[in-house]
């Protein structure tokens, strides 16, 4: 950061041979407060020209007015408004030759006259307007709505502390936005440092969801041996009220002032400003190209040209490998080794050590080393907190997804592809080829209650991600180009959440292509083309999940890597969910114990088993007993009745209890 010119350093001793010769003209004109004044001026500046006061702040001086490129004009307004914050002496001195009677801020005119210009004058209104460096970048406030000379100068709290050596803490509302981050050695460090190096204003860094573009950032400024300060404008609410109309509008804006406030307190510490989130930022770019600091802008988004005439340096950040990964794990977990299910997680290195930290913590709570179970918590609790989730569900796994072989080994097989994706793109590229993304389609094809949902909930919680279900009623519209324009944002929140997006009964929206007979037919083939692109470039993992498999187009067919049908479960399947969910009873009658062989007869698949085992635990409750057979059996029944099916007549059902004799024959559809 190159100054305009080196400031004058003898600023301070300027200003007080100003005031003198203040208080001299003053007292030609008999002035009342003339006894008053030159007592305050002999407090104030015996104090300030004190050798260890005097050095340390024309040192705080000199070092704010060359980050900031003042010029020596520039420097000696800022020293006669400090005077003011700096003594309480020179509080009063100020009021009184301010007109003020005691202690008070300087005026405009009063500034410019101790910095030995007119206040008449353009060059001296001009280092106060609002393009000023003073004004601009916050160093000064220019107080009051009377014409410019009256109007009063106000140094802001963080400028006073700095100035004084007082240090303490960045404002109050720029806390929230601070973000610690992980610097790390990735493609594109060298660039930004290099850039930096060359003084480069401002470097773009496109970060997609899951890229460490915060820790390329922090890793340039580490290599250079250059200070930092991180801030996430994504924290910055986006829920606002209309001026017109009083509602809640949604509004991605970040206010210009918090711009200014990080700008400013990057140049008060000398640091680069690294600024995540930085498409927020877009509708007052100018902020960031005007500062007097190096700015990095970490952003979803590429750069767009129409933001700005210049055109910043452009890097993208990339994700990190296995190994960049694992070096981020190992203080955090066991040292000897890392396992590859944590490896797998597709994490920025800020979000691996969140969750690392939080894995720790709740493990020492059990007095316990920590698990890969553990760190799949840790990473379900961050992705809640991501998307504002406020559930508590535990997380779901493989055993409580209970398939026939076949469909088991698929999900198991997808799994095993979303986890070691990275290590084979970073053997070769041979699944982005052509332009496409590296994400992964599926199909989860069966009927109902067969265990699509839960198997799309399985494969979220085991690879850490937040599962993000597509309400398909808001995202098909009867107006043309509409639904379009709701997938893209489906996609572009599922991307910024790194989530896993799960279109369920997507047969409705992912149907064949018909001929075109009308302009309804010809829009509805183009919402599904677009869709299939759109499927192409994701580079997250999308689920399908559909009834009937022949519903859908056969162009989707060669777009999905995976086709996994949930057939219905036969009675060996069928014994095993029966146990699975009973085992979870916290109370079985031992008078009428439970018998799933018979149970599994019932031809229920998952989701009706489940619901039988629910209804039934919420009448043995109701009544004050254990679960036993007889609440089953009336659980069963009523569940054949909502399916609108007639209840079992079978001779072997009977003999068990499970539906009694006048329930027999009885038809109970609807």
């Amino acid at each position: 950061m190159v100054g305009e010119s080196r400031p004058d350093p003898g600023a301070l001793e300027g200003v007080r041979d100003a005031a003198a010769e203040a208080i001299a003209r003053r007292a030609d004109q008999r002035w009342p407060h003339q006894t008053q004044a030159e007592q305050a001026f002999e407090a104030a500046f015996t104090g300030l020209l004190d050798d260890s006061h005097r050095d340390a702040f024309e040192e705080a001086m000199t070092e704010t007015a060359f980050r900031f490129r003042l010029s020596g004009l520039d420097t000696r307004l800022l020293t006669v408004a400090a005077v003011a914050e700096v003594d309480p002496a020179g509080h009063l001195l100020l009021g009184l030759l301010s007109g003020d009677g005691g202690p008070g801020r300087p005026t405009v005119a009063l500034a410019l006259e101790l910095a030995g210009v007119s206040a008449n004058g353009a060059l001296g209104r001009s280092r106060l307007s609002d393009l000023s460096p003073l004004v601009r970048d916050g160093l000064l406030r220019v107080v009051g709505s009377d014409v410019l000379p009256s109007r009063r100068l106000v140094l802001p709290d963080r400028v006073a502390a700095h100035l004084t050596h007082a240090g303490g803490p960045p404002p109050a509302g720029l806390v929230p936005y601070l973000l610690d981050a992980v610097p790390v050695d990735v493609a594109g460090v060298a660039t930004v440092a290099e850039a930096l190096g060359h003084h480069e204003q401002l470097v773009w860094v496109h970060s997609a969801a899951g890229a460490a573009g915060v820790g390329l950032a922090a890793g340039a400024c580490e290599r250079l041996g250059v200070d930092y300060l991180c801030v996430d404008l994504t924290k910055s609410p986006t829920t606002v009220r209309s001026a017109a109309s009083g509602e809640p509008v949604t509004d991605a804006r970040v206010p210009e002032q918090l711009l200014r406030d990080i700008v400013l307190e990057a140049g008060l510490r000398g640091a680069v400003a690294v600024i995540t989130g930085a498409e927020r930022a877009a509708a007052s770019i100018r902020v960031l190209l005007d500062a007097p600091v190096p700015v990095i802008a970490v952003s979803s988004m590429p750069w767009d040209p129409a933001w700005a005439h210049e055109l910043p340096l452009a890097v993208t950040a990339p994700r990190l490998t296995i190994a960049d990964r694992e070096r981020l794990w190992a203080p955090l977990l066991a040292p000897d080794s890392v396992p590859r299910e944590v490896t797998a997680l597709r994490m920025t290195p800020e979000d691996i050590a969140r969750v690392g930290r939080h894995a720790v913590r709740q493990a020492a709570i059990g007095d316990e080393p920590v698990s890969v179970a553990q760190v799949r918590r840790s990473t379900r609790r961050l992705s809640q907190s991501q998307r504002r989730d406020t559930s508590d569900a535990g997380a779901l796994t493989m055993s409580d997804l209970i398939l026939p072989e076949h469909a088991g080994s698929e999900v198991r097989r997808m799994l095993d592809w979303a986890r070691y994706r990275d290590e084979l793109l970073a053997l070769a590229p041979l699944q982005g080829k052509g332009g496409k993304g590296t994400g992964i389609c599926a199909l989860f094809a069966g009927g109902p209650g067969t265990g699509k949902t839960l198997a799309a909930h399985v494969v979220a919680d085991e690879l850490g991600l937040e599962l993000m279900q597509v309400d398909l009623p808001t995202v098909v519209s009867k107006y043309i180009g509409e639904t379009e324009k709701n997938l893209e944002r489906v996609f572009h929140e599922a991307e910024s959440l790194n989530a896993l997006l799960f279109f369920d009964e997507a047969d409705s929206l992912f149907g064949s292509r018909s001929e075109v007979k009308d302009a309804r037919d010809r829009y509805a083939n183009q919402e599904v083309s677009y869709l299939l692109q759109r499927m192409e470039h994701f580079d997250g993992i999308t689920v399908l999940a559909t009834n009937l498999r022949g519903n859908v187009d056969p162009a989707f067919a060669r777009r999905l890597h995976f086709i996994i049908t949930f057939p219905d479960p036969d009675e060996a399947t069928r014994k095993e969910l029966w146990s699975h969910h009973l085992a979870q009873l916290p109370a079985i009658d031992s008078n009428d114990p439970l018998d799933p062989a018979a149970l599994a007869t019932l031809d229920l698949a998952g989701g009706g088993i489940r619901n039988v085992v629910l209804s039934a635990a919420y009448a043995a409750i109701a009544a004050g007993e254990p679960v036993g057979m007889n609440h089953l059996a009336a659980a069963a029944a009523r569940e054949y009745t909502k399916m609108g099916r007639r209840v079992p007549d079978t001779a072997a059902l009977t003999s068990q209890g499970l539906i009694s004799d006048d329930q027999q024959g009885a038809d109970h559809g609807y």
